[in-house]
């Protein structure tokens, strides 16, 4: 529909002299081809806020009035300290940087294996947008951040309540057919070549198991059914 190969040609069509990085997500103006925003922690907001009336009937409510104070103090730190957690560990510059990166990141992630333990989603009974942030970290952990970025106290599979939270939500509509394991890990090992300078992407780790049954139902909640 773009008629584009790279998403920098959109990034150049909006700014012919940019010379930032060209980063995803990015919302991409179709007639014209220019990036719209990369701003990636307000698309998902204004997809949802300023593009209400676009919504499919019975579309979730990922942004529950009664919750979004609590919400938005539990996506920052899923934010600060979990999807930067793993790029501060694995872009760290020296070992005290490394090591003081990698302990936030996984008292982040003890913190919310602990939170998840006696309910199903984040923010209690139903899947909201603070799920759906974490999940795009997690769903890369084992694939890319535990090996590559040095994340590697314990893999996500090592860690039973967050693993099968994830199993739970890779296996909800809208999740885990967005995914891509090997575009993702081709992605990471290829694009880093100061990390990777060999450019060698692995062959694992499986992913069969994305598909194993969670338990997670026992907990409650309400899912997102099929449309």
């Amino acid at each position: 529909m773009l008629r584009i190969a790279r998403l920098q040609e959109a990034f150049l069509a909006r700014d012919p002299d940019y010379s930032r990085g060209i980063t995803v997500p990015a919302l991409v103006d179709v007639p014209t081809g220019q990036v719209v925003t990369n701003d990636f922690p307000w698309i998902t907001h204004d997809l949802f806020f300023e593009w209400a009336d676009h919504h499919r009937p019975g579309a979730p409510d990922l942004w529950p009035a009664d919750l979004r104070d609590e919400m938005e103090e539990v996506m920052e730190r899923v934010f600060t300290e979990v999807n930067n957690g793993v790029y501060r560990c694995g872009f760290a510059g020296s070992q005290d940087a490394y090591d003081a990166a990698y302990d936030r990141l996984f008292t982040a992630l003890d913190w919310l294996g602990d939170r998840l333990a006696g309910q199903r989603w984040l923010m209690g009974e139903t899947i909201t947008e603070a799920d759906v942030r974490l999940f795009t970290t997690l769903v890369r952990f084992d694939a890319v951040y535990h090996g590559h970025f040095k994340c590697n106290r314990q893999k996500l599979s090592e860690m039973p309540v967050l693993w099968a939270y994830a199993r739970d939500l890779f296996q909800t509509p809208g999740f885990g057919e967005t995914i891509d394991f090997g575009q993702i890990k081709a992605h990471y090992y290829v694009v880093h070549t100061d990390i990777n300078p060999s450019g060698i992407i692995p062959r694992g780790p499986a992913v069969d198991d994305w598909l194993a049954p969670h338990g997670r139902e026992a907990l409650g909640g309400k899912t997102i059914e099929p449309w």
